[in-house]
């Protein structure tokens, strides 16, 4: 008597299923391992070129209005030239959503102002200008006080500001953004010392800035 063996629908179900999750797991484990080798690619170029920070300085800045209409608002115009540097010898740096603005003991005296985005190449160095303005700007009420006395004695510290965003771009690879600070105290010069040029008031030239990345 022959003996008849036969599989139930709910073993070949269980089996079916076995295969197409192994399948999957096999997929899986296909697409982390070539995304785990290119990120280790990734990462080792930047480690291997390492891209140094941009470098900025300030090599002209001119106040042509700073009054107050009343005793809390401020009309200000300060032109402002930067000089950019790219360090670095084969990474290139694209800066996007470039702004500016001035303040003075921790207040801003200028509307952010844009500056329009830019490519810098390989160890390339750019000149930036930029005219910061601010109309009728509420500022506080020590603020007159503070700026008489800066005056009188012939000297303003400002600090010029900008801020935005940069990607790095080594070969035909470009990383995502980064967020960036650029910080440059001026020494705003008045009276016999300031530039001789009638609407300038005050001006500052040859300052280092600091950039954060």
């Amino acid at each position: 008597m022959s003996q008849v063996l036969s599989k139930s629908p709910k073993h070949c179900a269980e089996k079916q299923s076995f295969t197409i999750d192994k399948s999957y797991k096999k997929l899986f484990f296909a697409f982390s391992s070539f995304f785990t080798i290119v990120l280790a690619f990734i990462f080792l170029i930047w480690l291997t070129l390492h891209p140094s920070k941009p470098r900025f300085s300030l090599t002209q800045a001119d106040i042509y209005q700073f009054n107050l209409t009343r005793p809390s608002l401020l009309n200000s115009s300060i032109q402002l030239t930067l000089l950019s540097q790219n360090p670095n010898k084969r990474v290139g740096i694209y800066y996007d959503e470039l702004q500016a603005y001035a303040s003075y003991k921790g207040q801003q005296i200028t509307v952010d102002t844009y500056i329009p985005p830019f490519y810098q190449g390989h160890e390339e160095t750019n000149l930036l200008t930029a005219f910061l303005q601010g109309d009728a700007l509420p500022v506080a009420p020590s603020f007159g006080y503070e700026v008489g006395r800066d005056q009188s004695a012939g000297r303003m510290v400002l600090s010029l500001k900008v801020f935005g965003k940069l990607r790095w771009k080594v070969g035909t690879w470009v990383s995502g953004r980064y967020r960036f600070n650029v910080n440059c105290v001026s020494v705003m010069v008045f009276g016999p010392n300031a530039a001789p040029i009638s609407p300038i008031i005050g001006s500052s030239r040859g300052t280092q800035c600091s950039t954060d990345v």
